[in-house]
């Protein structure tokens, strides 16, 4: 999968699927990601709607996970241990095993109990659904039997106490991204929070072409200097766009509680 399907993909959440070959795995859960605040000592309860699209009854194994971003905007989980500072101890979930009959659904419940003597930070982790331990494959005929390979990471923020992010746009520069120079926005978040810059960039090529650069909506995780890349839009063919460089940039780059102006020209020889 390229860096821009990764990060458009982050935005809802990371679903990690099986190839052809292998069994179908049809949940669905809604909504992709929670984005909450608490005080210490709060707790705090959340619903999602999880599914089963397919046509025959499945079952699924949830659990909690610590997760980090790579730099692509790709998620790692680590489920099996505790990663250093994890707030999953916090958390509560209603059942680890869910059956779900084939085209049907159901609510499922979490919560999270803030210890009372909580720093100002935040507090993330994911619930994964999976394929159960006890229908990790069908047997669709013979003794041919087919793995069923599956999981949707859902992505959990918690803001504990006042706080919020603070990026600062450090550099711009060009990037190979899936093997195209792409812009790139470097930006770093001192804060306690998690943000996420957004923006449209106006840009004229070398040859005159003008279009609109969308500011990937990845998240910046307190205390990361992150990548950030400036999509230029697909052409009719859905294929990216050929640019001759150099290239002007000019528009603003947005945040919670921030912006930050661009006016300047990448590729310049």
């Amino acid at each position: 999968m390229s860096l821009r399907s990764l990060s458009v993909a982050l935005l809802a959440a990371l679903a990690t699927l099986a190839p052809p070959a292998f069994a179908q795995f049809a949940a669905f859960v809604l909504p992709a990601r929670f984005e909450l605040k608490a005080k210490p000592g709060q707790k705090i309860s959340e619903v999602m709607e999880i599914g089963n699209d397919g046509a025959t009854p499945q079952e699924y194994r949830l659990r909690t996970a610590d997760w980090t971003l790579r730099p692509d905007g790709a998620v790692d989980f680590t489920a099996d241990t505790l990663t250093a500072g994890s707030c999953r101890p916090w958390v509560a979930i209603e059942r680890h095993t869910l059956k779900l009959g084939g085209q049907s659904k159901r609510r499922y419940r979490f919560e999270v109990q803030v210890p009372a003597d909580a720093k100002p930070a935040l507090c993330r982790f994911a619930i994964l659904i999976e394929a159960s331990d006890s229908q990790n494959s069908v047997t669709p005929g013979g003794s041919i039997t087919m793995p069923i390979q599956g999981r949707i990471g859902i992505i959990v923020y918690v803001r504990v106490g006042d706080i919020v992010p603070e990026l600062k746009l450090e550099r711009l520069e060009l990037l190979q991204v899936n093997g195209r120079p792409t812009p790139v926005a470097w930006i770093r978040n001192t804060g306690l929070a998690h943000g996420r810059p957004e923006g449209t960039i106006a840009g004229t090529d070398a040859k005159g072409k003008s279009m609109d650069f969308t500011v990937s909506p990845l998240p910046i995780l307190p205390g990361e200097l992150r990548p950030i890349p400036m999509w230029p839009p697909d052409e009719a063919n859905g294929k990216p766009p050929e640019l001759a460089f150099p290239i002007k940039l000019k528009g603003t780059v947005e945040w919670e509680g921030g912006k930050q102006p661009i006016d300047t020209t990448l590729g310049a020889r």
